[in-house]
């Protein structure tokens, strides 16, 4: 698995942890990488995306909700919930091509979820990119 792709299920898992646990960003981040070591790249990379995820989540909620029509956030499997939080920063933040973000995140929920989440992700991603102004 590629640095990039560990450094996504990472920020994924931190991010997820954040949200049942109650616990800040920083404290889930630390607990992810308390399993084991990391190269220090993969590491800042999935602090970095963790932290801007979580940061931004209201932002990107707001934009599931929208684009999720007869689905609302609280029917939203956890796991699935936050790759699309870090699949919406990461494309908001415009450094990796989109094809591979939205690749990652489907790949992500077929791993970690169930095919039917990955259709839903592909989907929601999808909608976004349709409807984002291009520039």
């Amino acid at each position: 698995m590629g640095k990039r792709s560990t450094s996504r299920r990472l920020a994924m898992q931190a991010v997820y942890q954040a949200e049942i646990s109650g616990n800040s960003i920083d404290e889930t981040v630390a607990n992810v990488f308390s399993s084991q070591e990391f190269i220090e790249e993969t590491r800042d990379f999935a602090a970095k995306l963790a932290r801007s995820a979580w940061a931004n989540r209201g932002e990107n909620d707001k934009i599931v909700t929208k684009l999720a029509i007869d689905w609302p956030l609280d029917r939203i499997g956890k796991v699935d919930h936050s790759i699309l939080r870090i699949a919406l920063q990461e494309i908001k933040e415009g450094v990796t091509p989109v094809t591979v973000v939205v690749d990652e995140a489907v790949e992500m929920a077929k791993k970690y979820s169930s095919e039917e989440a990955a259709k839903f992700i592909n989907g929601i991603l999808g909608a976004y990119l349709r409807s984002a102004p291009q520039g």
